[in-house]
Order: structure tokens, then C-alpha cells, then sequence
């Protein structure tokens, strides 16, 4: 299924057509090939003073079984439900300290986020699929994986090849299915000044 951005204005295809589905083919591994490749894209992100503050707990199925089920287990029932399919599970942390003089970096998460999202496209382009979430136990993430304290857990991400929306069922089958939408562009971009819309 293909559920490509309906935009206002013309984007690239790459970004168009990136988007969170979440009926995996449990049946078509990710080589490790493609895993380098989707971190390969996460490390040319920009990053403030090029910190690179993003670290990833790679968790792949077919390469460490045992990392791939802790992952899982990290993650609340509704996104066990169809993540369990995904070849790849990545856990996203942030250093919140500069490596260059152990100072707080307020823009880590940011930074990282930048990163996760080269990764997203990296994927979107390898015909892949990528689906960050929210809905984990960072807690027994930190444990599980022994993260020390001074990185900030901020999410998961599932990676594979897209299935038929028929291997999903309920709730979840109907959000896999749902129009995408977001606001208009004058509700969130502004010209000069707060709520003067650039459009």
C-alpha cells in the first residue's frame, strides 16, 4: 500500500512518500547491509558544534535474536501487537553533555531527532519502512541496555519491509488505512512575526 503526502505544495517524492505504517513482512529480513546504510544516514545529520550526540541500540532480529526480544519487550502492549513482525528494532538516545567540554547541550534531542529522521528517509529509499514511537518503557530500556545516565532515552523505531495491510486486524488495521492528514500550512508557519501566516 502506498500512502503518499497529499501536500499544498510539491515536495520530493522521498518525503512524500516516507510515512509510519505498521504491517511489517515478518517474512523478508533486513540485511545488515541496509541496517549500516539507514546509520550511515543518521551520521551525516548536523548537529550543534557537530557533536553528534545521537547513539542507537541496534536490536536486529536475524543478527541478535536475544537484543531484538529485550527491545521488544520494552514496548507497551498496542505496539507489540504489530511491531512484533519488524525485523529491526533501533532504541534512539541523546548525550545531553557536549563531548568536547562535558557542558549540558540543550540541543541533543533536537539533533538526534534530525538524525532519526536522515534515518527514516534513508530507509524510505531503500524501499523500507521506518516507524518511530513513543509507546516504550524507557526505564527498563536504560536497564536492559545499560545506558548510562548521562544519555536521555527519547525513542524506538521499528524497521522492515511493508506487508498487506490484510496481516493487520481492529484498530490498528483502520489506522494503517486512514487518510494521513496534518494542519494547514498558515496554522503553523508564520511571516515575520507570531500568527502572521506566511500563506
Amino acid at each position: 500500500m502506498q500512502k503518499p503526502a497529499i501536500t499544498q505544495q510539491p515536495i520530493h517524492e522521498l518525503i512524500a512518500n516516507r510515512w509510519s505504517g505498521r504491517a511489517y513482512d515478518a517474512s523478508k529480513p533486513v540485511t545488515k547491509d541496509q541496517v549500516v546504510s539507514l546509520l550511515e544516514a543518521a551520521r551525516w545529520a548536523p548537529s550543534c558544534f557537530g557533536d553528534q550526540p545521537w547513539r542507537y541500540v541496534v536490536c536486529h532480529k536475524s543478527e541478535n535474536p536475544q537484543a531484538w526480544q529485550a527491545a521488544y519487550d520494552c514496548l507497551v502492549q498496542g505496539n507489540q501487537s504489530w511491531a512484533v513482525n519488524a525485523p529491526v528494532l533501533l532504541l534512539i538516545c541523546a548525550d545531553t553533555l557536549f563531548s568536547h567540554n562535558d557542558k549540558p547541550n540543550k540541543w541533543a534531542a533536537y539533533d538526534t531527532g534530525a538524525a532519526t529522521e536522515n534515518v527514516c528517509l534513508q530507509a524510505t529509499a531503500l524501499g523500507l519502512m521506518a516507524h518511530q514511537m513513543g509507546g516504550f518503557d524507557a526505564d527498563k530500556a536504560r536497564a536492559t541496555f545499560k545506558v548510562p545516565e548521562r544519555y536521555q532515552i527519547l525513542a524506538m523505531v521499528t524497521v522492515g519491509y511493508q506487508a498487506a495491510v490484510e496481516s493487520l486486524t481492529g484498530e490498528i488495521k483502520e489506522r494503517e488505512t486512514a487518510a494521513r492528514s496534518r494542519k494547514p500550512l498558515n496554522e503553523l508557519f508564520f511571516n515575520g512575526k507570531w500568527d502572521q501566516s506566511i500563506v
